[in-house]
């Protein structure tokens, strides 16, 4: 019905779009999202364990990396230890493409082993003269009854407090390569 709004949908994945500024141009950004060692030295960066690159497939245009690690979770609440672990392995999907406009972009999908949770989103690096627009969104979706609004919001927490580590830890990386 027109006007009304539209209803709540408990089952809709929980979204957060973060955003950062590279302080580099878009091609220099592609070159370290399309360099595999980056990505072992952010994860090693945020204390992540195990980093292994077990896929990687590029092109001068193309990029699809997946990567696995054990992730350390300080603070699970009492509501979450059924389904969160205090170290869970993590297999992210990483796939970029350069679009040709002068954008690079892409997917993701990061996999928890165990838990009911799927997290995947999108990215998006966008020049804006010598440094990089980057925006990243991420949907959280819980399949699991009464407390899986609760636990997507604690895992929202998760994501957006790695994100800003791997902004700080990329930013790293640019000044150094």
């Amino acid at each position: 019905m027109p006007g009304r709004p539209a209803p709540f949908d408990k089952n809709a994945p929980m979204r957060t779009v973060m955003n950062h500024t590279f302080d580099a141009p878009a091609a220099q950004c592609w070159k370290m999202f399309h360099d595999p060692a980056s990505h072992v030295a952010k994860f090693e960066g945020m204390g992540h364990h195990g980093v292994t690159v077990l896929e990687q497939d590029q092109t001068d245009d193309e990029l699809r990396i997946v990567v696995t690690r054990e992730v350390d979770i300080d603070g699970i609440p009492g509501f979450a230890k059924r389904f969160v672990k205090p170290r869970n392995t993590v297999v992210s999907t990483d796939r970029w493409q350069d679009r040709g406009d002068g954008t690079y972009g892409g997917e993701f999908t990061l996999d928890t082993k165990g838990a009911p949770i799927e997290i995947r989103g999108t990215t998006l690096l966008t020049p804006d003269g010598d440094s990089t627009h980057y925006e990243v969104t991420v949907d959280i979706e819980v399949k699991v009854p009464l407390v899986g609004g609760k636990l997507a919001d604690f895992s929202k927490g998760i994501v957006e407090k790695q994100l800003t580590q791997e902004f700080a830890l990329s930013d790293t990386w640019l000044a150094s390569h």
